[in-house]
């Protein structure tokens, strides 16, 4: 009889806290939609642990349906985030190749997201971003709330706000910057509903960042994009970004810059400022010795790795810390910055 009765209120418990997990994932999702804001970016509002502590993963380049040693990635950032207790994942783009998803329907989400990214501890909100390959498909399909009924995790949009009492995280689309994509495509095909006119869609986007980020009272400010601003891998440095989202960023004081788009991983610090430069972009397929860190006259590196991997973030109110990380999670790089010192260490 003790039994039965613990037994009941054991599964009574669990059922408790499983209807709790699933409200709290329904905040984090409606606060997309209900968060009023000045400018026309949506701003999503999550909260940091009781602390007031933060910790994330951050990886790019990634949906291959497991191959490329996703999988392999995958494993080990169940594996660090069960030990850092993670709130979030961010990827940088480039979710799904080669060519973006077909439709809300494609089973390539299911494929390469959901049953890839199994384990427990990355059951938490995915804030994803779109990458030059996420346009050559169906992008609206991407952005679509009809995916969160596939799987709650997905929350994806062009350009948004995530909002935390320690650091405000801006997503900008920047596939639209690059001039390339629009003056020699080469055999691809892009979609650009909702961009064209792209000189209008930009320069709003432009005026809606400088307005967020003015009107931001965070103590931490970090950007997320799908493209490097600066980079000592395949693509290199983002000419149109060093001009035209470059200067937004360091006006507003932001602290880090974090992309994809070369499938390596990366550290470079500012050489004239305060900002960093980390690239995560070795979700699944890697180049291995496409590096040029002969090119770093123009840069300061302090971590190049050719590799796949990821990264994690912990944070506090004086301190950031970042790790990189390989397939086999090993730990590759780590770098603190002290927000009292505001310099690397």
């Amino acid at each position: 009889m003790v039994v039965a009765m613990v037994a009941a209120s054991m599964a009574s418990g669990l059922r408790i806290k499983a209807m709790a997990e699933l409200c709290c994932y329904l905040t984090v999702v409606l606060c997309a939609f209900l968060v009023p804001c000045l400018a026309k970016l949506t701003t999503i509002e999550h909260p940091v642990k009781p602390n007031r502590s933060l910790s994330f993963l951050v990886v790019g380049d990634w949906g291959r349906k497991g191959f490329y040693n996703q999988s392999e990635v995958a494993f080990q950032m169940g594996r660090i985030g069960e030990k850092l207790k993670i709130d979030f994942v961010i990827s940088t783009g480039d979710n799904f190749y080669d060519n973006g998803l077909t439709s809300v329907y494609d089973p390539a989400f299911r494929d390469s997201f959901t049953n890839i990214y199994t384990a427990k501890s990355l059951q938490k909100p995915w804030y994803s971003v779109l990458g030059n390959h996420d346009y050559r498909g169906n992008v609206e399909a991407q952005l679509n709330p009809t995916l969160r009924s596939v799987d709650k995790r997905w929350i994806c949009m062009r350009s948004f706000v995530l909002k935390t009492e320690l650091v405000d995280i801006f997503f900008v689309d920047t596939t639209p910057f690059v001039d390339k994509y629009f003056t020699d495509p080469e055999d691809h095909t892009y979609d650009w509903k909702g961009v064209e006119p792209r000189k209008n869609y930009l320069s709003s986007l432009i005026k809606d960042l400088k307005a967020e980020m003015r009107n931001s009272t965070a103590l931490w400010k970090f950007a997320v994009g799908h493209h490097a601003i600066k980079s000592l891998g395949h693509h290199g440095d983002t000419a149109q970004l060093i001009k035209f989202l470059l200067p937004v960023l360091k006006d507003n004081n932001v602290d880090v810059y974090m992309n994809g788009h070369d499938h390596c991983l990366e550290h470079i610090t500012s050489m004239n400022g305060a900002m960093q430069y980390l690239t995560s972009g070795g979700g699944s397929k890697a180049w291995r010795g496409d590096l040029k860190p002969d090119d770093d006259v123009n840069h300061s590196a302090k971590f190049l790795y050719d590799g796949q991997g990821f990264m994690s973030v912990e944070m506090n109110e004086n301190e950031a810390m970042i790790l990189f990380y390989d397939v086999e999670g090993l730990v590759l790089h780590q770098w603190k910055i002290s927000k009292q010192l505001r310099s690397a260490v």
